[in-house]
């Protein structure tokens, strides 16, 4: 408990210290003192980031669902504009001081004069001595407080129009939603009537307070467009409960593949209510493989294990269920959310891990931190004898906002080496 307050204390200490930088560069640097201009903008830095931890909190608290929406909206999307808001404003302080280079050589260009002014004369009285006099220091020149309010005013406009426009560009990105992405996974052991066989992975959906029903039906939608021979659902379907998700999920029940639909818990089922999903899920058309395996027709094993999330709740991974008695001369695909057990899977002999959770970083340089705690972000990689492919998902946590790891929908190929 100790070491939570402190974690706390200085996470909101860190938020303290950047909500004052954006606001001394965006609102007292640019603006007049008392002005209402500046008592907006003050208002804005106080109330903006109390709505992101409305958002945050909102739906662990168990506040109303109209609640968890009207907030989320604002709050979540602030987190992300603060983000490259910082990002911006630090590459405007290296920018500055050459502005303020070029704006004071500028001002002191002496003005071109006229010839003829040059040219004249005009007589000077001698000089009078005069007694000395104290002057007083002089006040800052009109042309300085210009200059510098200039140069605020750049280097703030210009961060604001980049954090605006990139989080307005990866928001409509998220909206518009996933696109197909396709992958040929070779496998030696595929027979030859397998080769081609086509898994639609999706993962990471995130039905939530601001992607909901028409999420759902726009990645339904493009799935059924590629005419798959088998779904796989590979976990974070959801943020928040059956009671306020179910009718946002309604349209998984359109699904339509050759050989079924799967899912498997990720860890934010754990959040919602994983064994209310799970029966959702089930009713809806899916099935759900809960550290078990299915024969597919085609020639394979495909099996599925619950989320290392699900370890506190005594459902977490148990690769001996799903793959301990298996006739290991027929291939096995292998459902995880997270690409962290891959060790397991080499260890239990999979030939190929279908993964999502990592959403490729989501906000970069998220990826940068997503590859500190993941063998693999996004794409294909082998680890011995097992190939790992992870989804950058079709959806988004937190802000419904995506920048350098665009959301996909993997067509994932198998090609049969006898072919």
């Amino acid at each position: 408990m100790v070491v939570f307050l402190l974690v706390l204390v200085v996470v909101l200490a860190l938020l303290g210290a950047v909500h004052w930088y954006v606001w001394r560069r965006l609102v007292r640097d640019v603006t007049a003192p008392g002005g209402l201009p500046r008592r907006l903008g003050t208002a804005a830095v106080v109330v903006l980031p109390l709505l992101s931890l409305a958002a945050l909190v909102s739906s662990r608290a168990g506040a109303p669902f109209p609640v968890q929406q009207a907030v989320a909206w604002p709050g979540f999307l602030w987190l992300a504009v603060l983000l490259y808001l910082v990002l911006a404003l630090l590459v405007g302080e290296a920018v500055r001081p050459l502005l303020r280079a070029w704006t004071s050589r500028r001002a002191a260009e002496p003005a071109s004069v006229p010839a003829a002014v040059a040219a004249a004369t005009v007589p000077v009285s001698p000089a009078v001595p005069a007694e000395p006099v104290d002057v007083p220091a002089p006040a800052p020149a009109a042309g300085d407080v210009s200059r510098r309010l200039f140069v605020a005013r750049a280097v703030g406009g210009s961060a604001a129009a980049v954090a605006l426009g990139t989080v307005g560009y990866g928001t409509y990105g998220v909206l518009r939603g996933p696109r197909v992405k396709r992958v040929t996974v070779p496998l030696a052991k595929i027979p030859r009537a397998a080769h081609g066989y086509r898994i639609a992975v999706v993962s990471d959906i995130h039905l939530g307070p601001i992607l909901g029903r028409a999420h759902t039906q726009r990645i339904v939608d493009t799935i059924n467009a590629t005419q798959p021979d088998l779904i796989a659902v590979v976990g974070d379907l959801v943020d928040g409960t059956v009671e306020n998700l179910g009718p946002a999920a309604e349209p998984l029940a359109r699904l339509r593949a050759r050989h079924g639909s799967f899912f498997v818990t990720g860890n934010h089922e754990y959040f919602s209510g994983a064994d209310a999903w799970v029966d959702h899920v089930r009713e809806l058309g899916l099935y759900p493989l809960r550290n078990a395996r299915v024969e597919i027709p085609a020639g394979f094993d495909l099996a599925g294990v619950d989320d290392v999330a699900g370890e506190s709740e005594g459902h977490g991974p148990d690769f001996v269920r799903a793959l301990g008695d298996r006739d290991r001369a027929r291939a096995a695909v292998l459902l995880a959310h997270q690409p962290i057990v891959v060790h397991d899977a080499v260890r239990h002999g999979v030939d190929l891990q279908l993964s999502g959770h990592t959403h490729g970083g989501q906000l970069w340089p998220g990826n940068l931190l997503a590859e500190l705690a993941n063998p693999t972000v996004a794409g294909l990689e082998r680890y011995g004898d097992t190939q790992l492919y992870v989804s950058r998902g079709a959806g988004a946590w937190g802000p419904p906002v995506r920048v350098g790891a665009p959301s996909d929908i993997t067509i994932v190929e198998l090609a049969s080496k006898q072919a």
